[in-house]
């Protein structure tokens, strides 16, 4: 594919390495005196490493290359500890990649990584501070005095079970449907949950934090994606970073089973609104 990715100039190289801790992804490496791109799948294009470089020797150019590979960095910047890791975040973050920055909060939460705390991130998590939003206690004031004469809300269930893991991915129910995929919390925050987003809908719900078996859940998808033409696909996930991970299996999923699926994602505050 043809895609942003660094270049360096050779000649004007000198092999200083200042470029080096500004490439948390490890695309970078000083190898036989000069600054090297070690591989395609580590760099993003975005261009950290240029304003270090006192050469000017590293431009941001458009070439074929390979897809850029969030969970192949992962793996690599996982082993050199905690600090790399806010780093690398904070470099997503930066630079308003939060496509990328879910994929990596994601595979840390598949592996049992603790988030550590960068002060930009999306919803400033602080998880290894023992205060991760997505757990953080909090009261919420209702206006209890209700709307006079107002009708009991009836189900928009449209099928059964509705957890991912124990569904049937040849169930015909997901024949042309329009495909509502939830966190499990959004159900208790959005008070207009089922006539606002589950009317019309199959719906399958999971928990990207508590759930960890997150590689299952793709495979599940790619099957759904693959055994049926899905009319639409709506994601609802809560506001907190831990859930954000739900878009990025869904992502997965589509991607494996080779389908271009349409997303509206929908986000749900703590305080039972749509974040717009």
């Amino acid at each position: 594919m043809k895609r942003q990715i660094i270049s360096i100039n050779e000649e004007l190289c000198t092999g200083c390495g200042e470029c080096i801790p500004d490439c948390p992804e490890g695309a970078i490496q000083i190898i036989d005196g000069k600054a090297r791109l070690v591989s395609d799948l580590f760099c993003d294009g975005l261009g950290a490493c240029i304003g270090t470089c006192p050469e000017g020797a590293i431009s941001v150019i458009e070439r074929e290359a390979e897809p850029y590979d969030e969970w192949a960095v992962m793996r690599t910047i996982v082993p050199k500890g905690e600090g790399v890791i806010r780093a690398h975040l904070a470099h997503l973050d930066e630079h308003d990649q939060m496509d990328l920055y879910e994929q990596a909060i994601a595979y840390l939460q598949e592996h049992d990584i603790p988030v550590p705390y960068h002060e930009r991130g999306p919803q400033e998590c602080q998880c290894s501070h023992g205060v991760c939003p997505g757990t953080a206690s909090r009261s919420i004031s209702r206006d209890d005095t209700g709307t006079p004469g107002m009708k009991e809300v009836h189900s928009e269930l449209r099928q059964w079970p509705v957890q991912l893991r124990l569904i049937n991915p040849a169930a015909p129910c997901f024949d042309d449907a329009d495909l509502l995929i939830s966190a499990d919390c959004v159900p208790y925050a959005y008070g207009n949950f089922h006539a606002g987003l589950l009317k019309d809908k199959v719906v399958v719900n999971l928990c990207p934090k508590l759930d960890t078996d997150l590689e299952g859940y793709i495979q599940i998808l790619v099957e759904i994606f693959t055994l049926h033409t899905i009319r639409s696909l709506t994601i609802a996930h809560m506001e907190v970073p831990c859930c954000s991970a739900v878009h990025y299996i869904v992502e997965r999923a589509l991607e494996e089973a080779g389908v271009a699926i349409p997303i509206k994602n929908v986000v749900i505050t703590v305080n039972g609104e749509i974040r717009s």
